[in-house]
């Protein structure tokens, strides 16, 4: 079907007028199609032979461990993440996380961004949305299947603050992933 703009309302969630290939830190976030859990499975383990204290003999609480547990298509998406790096010059993986249904990282441009001198398309400016679709692309091409829903959030770091509050929350969405606003049972 031909795209027709009365019909298919897609409107831009991307900042008007912003130039997404200059310098800066993106979060994004990638869902699954469907939000379907395809990418892994979240295990917490509770040790209760191992209590620690927390301050007074009368407060411990049990040891627990979470872990991601990727499956195959959580391991080509992991890997394709970490090619970014080597992919592109001047544009670095800062933190990611893999969750079962939805990716989370953040990407570092250090200046304008350039496919790395391999490329067939070398010298041309390359944005964070390239960076996605591409992403995308390939890890799905390797799967099999498209395995990604059609848009992804992302957002401008604006300062240090902000920065270190995102990297805290993709360090413990494992820890909330029942509570997680993209869980799905």
């Amino acid at each position: 079907m031909k795209y027709n703009p009365e019909i298919h309302d897609r409107r831009s969630i991307r900042l008007k007028e912003y130039d997404y290939s200059k310098e800066g830190m993106y979060y994004i976030t990638i869902c699954t199609q469907n939000r379907e859990c395809i990418l892994g499975n979240i295990k917490t383990t509770i040790n209760v032979n191992n209590m620690q204290n927390v301050g007074a003999p009368a407060h411990r609480c049990p040891e627990h461990t979470t872990k991601i547990h990727l499956s195959k298509e959580g391991q080509i998406v992991e890997k394709y993440l970490n090619n970014i790096d080597i992919v592109y010059e001047n544009i670095k993986l800062e933190e990611y996380v893999i969750m079962p249904n939805h990716v989370h990282f953040i990407i570092n441009v250090t200046s304008s961004g350039h496919l790395w001198a391999g490329a067939p398309t070398r010298g041309k400016s390359i944005t964070i949305a390239k960076i996605i679709n591409s992403l995308k692309t390939l890890t799905s091409k390797e799967i099999g299947y498209p395995i990604w829903q059609r848009n992804y959030y992302e957002h401008v770091i604006r300062d240090e603050k902000e920065l270190y509050k995102i990297i805290e929350y993709i360090q413990y969405n494992p820890y909330n992933w029942v509570s997680d606003e993209n869980y799905k049972k």
